[in-house]
């Protein structure tokens, strides 16, 4: 095998992974570099390969070492991994390489971090009049803590949500009968009919 029958597949992986990774082939006999594609460590063919980090690793497959941390003489760093490929004697021959920047994945990281996570408490002077504020709280609890989508609901648990929601306040709001329909997923003639339900069976169960 020539390094030019290698050359199309570290062209094509270099492409996919533009401009994020570098894909490098190394000679394993002269310890060379047969070719690189996107070099982000400014490598050039003919420059020592200097694979004897290789040795140090273990195979996360067969013939497969990585990913691993390697790091740029700018300080950035790379995840990366190798591929060993030998001869018909079984022989490493070439080893090819593929080193991604993962510069724009930790900023990206940071930056998705940085929105998600709030930084202060909710106002309550914009927030106390909000009942719709506390419909969305009440009903996540209850769906988080049960780890159920709303869809999955039972009767009871509609039951016991509509209760906590109308200890709340929430449904003697003015126009909350479709919000709370809507969070629910289900028609409002239904909600009424499970509401009437659920503040019936209090009394119910209520030894005379």
């Amino acid at each position: 095998m020539k390094p030019d029958q290698l050359a199309p597949i570290g062209e094509a992986l270099a492409r996919l992974l533009s401009p994020h990774a570098e894909v490098v082939l190394h000679d394993a006999v002269t310890d060379e570099v047969a070719g690189i594609w996107n070099p982000l460590s400014g490598r050039e063919p003919g420059e020592p390969s200097l694979l004897g980090e290789l040795a140090e690793l273990t195979a996360t497959g067969e013939g497969v070492y990585g990913p691993y941390p390697k790091t740029l003489p700018d300080g950035r760093r790379l995840s990366s991994v190798s591929a060993v490929i030998r001869d018909d004697d079984g022989k490493p021959a070439y080893v090819l390489c593929v080193n991604v920047d993962r510069t724009a994945f930790e900023d990206a990281s940071r930056l998705l971090a940085a929105f998600a996570a709030p930084v202060a408490g909710q106002p309550r002077v914009l927030f106390e009049h909000d009942w719709s504020e506390t419909l969305n709280e009440i009903v996540g609890a209850y769906v988080r803590e049960r780890g159920a989508t709303v869809d999955r609901l039972s009767r009871a648990d509609r039951h016991e949500l509509l209760g906590q929601l109308d200890a709340a306040g929430v449904l003697s709001q003015r126009r909350s009968v479709p919000a709370v329909a809507r969070a629910l997923r289900i028609s409002r003639s239904a909600l009424y009919q499970l509401l009437a339900e659920a503040r019936k069976e209090p009394a119910d169960a209520d030894p005379a």
